[in-house]
């Protein structure tokens, strides 16, 4: 773990029963902070966290981050319960596993591609940030002081043939990344993309998956550092980047290793 602190902070990781997102809540709760995390459907894996955790750091709760009102009411309970709002972390999402089990092996086209499955993975990938971050940003702003991280994928994954809808709604993403940046330029506001850099070990990969596959697969606190020193004050100042977790080198400082890992969002233009 990074040895970045946190103490009185207050994070909001949505998704944040299994994979990437229990990874982040717990490591983030290791290092002072406070989080509420969501789930859309049932509560088990987020009470599952809290319990882990053993006291009342991690906050559990229903929320589907597609409704308007959902994502209003998890930001109304930070302010509410803790007075304040540090970090978003837009970690809710849904993987190609639900167009098809086989989609690391037998890619869909995207007009074999159910368009409900597209509607589905569109609204909970592009619509979900927006009105989590929507919701967030008005009570950042206020304070002065704010951090909100879009967890993004590789753009060669944006491109990958058989890859809709998830490549093009993390493709979204990446934009929604950077224009938001530059909207809440002045603030003390500030909006980055995370990835861990490759496949990883989470629920968005299929479990029949063959055994020598897997066990190249990332683990999931490979996310951990990054994120930790994108919630510090160390990453004053840094917004519209994008970093990948696969880059962090542990040995280095703070500083050093986000520079290592760190790119502009979106592409390289002409």
């Amino acid at each position: 773990m990074s040895g970045e602190r946190l103490e009185g902070q207050v994070a909001i990781v949505t998704g944040g029963g299994r994979g990437l997102g229990r990874a982040m809540v717990l490591d983030l709760v290791a290092a002072g902070a406070r989080v509420i995390t969501t789930a859309s459907r049932q509560a088990t894996e987020i009470e599952a966290v809290a319990r882990d955790v053993g006291n009342d750091r991690v906050v559990p709760i229903l929320a589907d981050v597609t409704r308007e009102e959902d994502c209003a009411r998890v930001v109304a309970m930070a302010r509410d319960r803790f007075g304040r709002l540090d970090m978003l972390v837009n970690n809710a999402g849904r993987g190609m596993k639900y167009v098809s089990d086989r989609f690391l092996t037998e890619p869909t086209r995207f007009w074999e591609t159910d368009p409900d499955v597209w509607r589905m993975v569109i609204d909970t990938n592009v619509n979900g940030p927006f009105l989590m971050a929507r919701a967030a940003a008005q009570l950042m702003i206020a304070a002065g002081r704010g951090r909100i991280v879009n967890i993004t994928m590789n753009h060669a994954t944006m491109r990958r043939r058989g890859f809709s809808p998830y490549g093009p709604s993390k493709a979204a993403l990446e934009s929604e990344t950077i224009i938001w940046a530059q909207d809440l330029d002045g603030t003390g506001v500030t909006v980055n993309g995370l990835l861990p850099g490759g496949a990883t070990a989470t629920g968005m990969i299929p479990d029949g998956l063959p055994q020598e596959v897997r066990t190249g697969l990332l683990d999931p606190a490979i996310i951990v550092p990054p994120l930790l020193w994108l919630a510090s004050d160390a990453s004053d100042g840094v917004t519209g980047r994008r970093l990948d977790a696969s880059r962090w080198r542990g040995e280095l400082s703070g500083a050093e290793a986000a520079r290592a890992a760190m790119d502009d969002a979106g592409w390289a233009i002409a």
